[in-house]
């Protein structure tokens, strides 16, 4: 009797606790940063429709976010090269730690949790040599650093979760400097993907081919047998190259060209990539104004165009949700785009969709 005394009594506790999940704040499915009509910064929850469930304010221009699992919690990061990770609660837009790399690292923009949500990974330089480094930070502890992995790279950009619980990471091989991000070995990189197990052993490292060694891998999709990745050229933009990469399960790396009169459509810069349950994928380019859809063995399908559009993440099996520095969100597939809402805002360059996928 007394047990199930203490039993009701601790069902009573918890119905009058604070709810933790996503459900407190709207269940959102996506998150992004933005820029208000102010000019101030700030990270928002996005559902469905395209409304938006929630907005916590950010001390500057954020790039990407990880979103926890389960609990109603996002890391944003600072534009790349960043100093600051903020572990926000979204139900209120309290900081609930500030994270800082190492003295003599920088954060480079992306992160990611494990999958039970015990563990956050963030991608990191060493500033000098922008050698990589995965962070390693115990969220059960407070967000406690515990360690770190070799990326087996230079300069790690996004990082994903993968359902094995390693991870693949963009060396986009460019070494910069450490103030000014001016490019220092644009004659001598070589980006690589690199595939890490859950034990933070090297599992895999692949390459371009030698003529696209200057073609820097920045952004991850995980595909149903591999993974996407969008890249930006750093030689001569007279020459049309493949943004768009394929790394199947175990071959090589190789690169996806649109057809011939969309070879410069993306002025040599994709800002983000996305891919759908069932394999399509979209990479879009800000700077070229377009997206473009392909199937999941890298064959183009449309190019579809919209004004300084670079969000981009999976909505349902078959399509995207995108998002504008207008601050529009659209839906699109191989058909098309879709207005499904507008707000006063200049959406950056990724959206994030709670649980990894996308």
């Amino acid at each position: 009797m007394a047990d199930r005394r203490v039993f009701l009594k601790g069902l009573a506790a918890a119905a009058v606790l604070p709810v933790r999940g996503w459900a407190a704040v709207g269940q959102p499915g996506w998150v992004a940063a933005a820029r208000q009509a102010d000019g101030r910064h700030a990270l928002c929850g996005l559902d469905a429709d395209g409304r938006i469930t929630f907005s916590v304010p950010l001390p500057d221009r954020g790039h990407a976010a990880a979103a926890h699992p389960y609990r109603a919690e996002i890391v944003a990061f600072a534009r790349r090269p960043g100093r600051f990770g903020l572990v926000i609660d979204c139900r209120d837009g309290a900081v609930i730690r500030r994270l800082s790399p190492p003295a003599g690292r920088q954060f480079n923009g992306h992160g990611a949790y494990a999958s039970d949500g015990r563990l956050l990974f963030t991608s990191e330089v060493v500033a000098q040599g922008s050698a990589g480094r995965i962070g390693l930070w115990d969220v059960r502890a407070g967000y406690a650093r515990i360690g770190e992995w070799d990326s087996h790279g230079i300069g790690p950009h996004e990082i994903k979760l993968c359902p094995d619980g390693g991870l693949a990471v963009a060396n986009g091989g460019i070494e910069t400097d450490p103030d000014d991000r001016k490019p220092l070995n644009l004659d001598r990189m070589r980006p690589n993907l690199a595939l890490i197990g859950a034990e933070g052993d090297l599992v895999s490292r692949r390459e371009m081919p030698d003529e696209l060694a200057q073609n820097s891998i920045r952004h991850l999709a995980l595909l149903p047998g591999g993974i996407g990745f969008a890249m930006q050229w750093q030689g001569d933009v007279a020459e049309p190259v493949p943004l768009l990469g394929i790394a199947p399960d175990g071959a090589s790396l190789r690169g996806c060209p649109p057809p011939e009169p969309e070879r410069f459509a993306m002025k040599a810069y994709a800002g983000s990539i996305a891919a759908t349950a069932s394999g399509l994928i979209a990479i879009t380019s800000p700077r070229g104004g377009v997206v473009m859809i392909h199937r999941a063995d890298g064959a183009h399908l449309s190019t579809l165009r919209r004004a300084d559009i670079c969000g981009a993440a999976s909505r349902d099996a078959d399509g995207f949700m995108l998002t504008d520095g207008g601050g529009a969100i659209w839906v699109a597939d191989a058909d098309g785009l879709s207005l499904m809402s507008s707000h006063a805002l200049a959406w950056d360059n990724h959206l994030v969709r709670i649980g990894g996928a996308g």
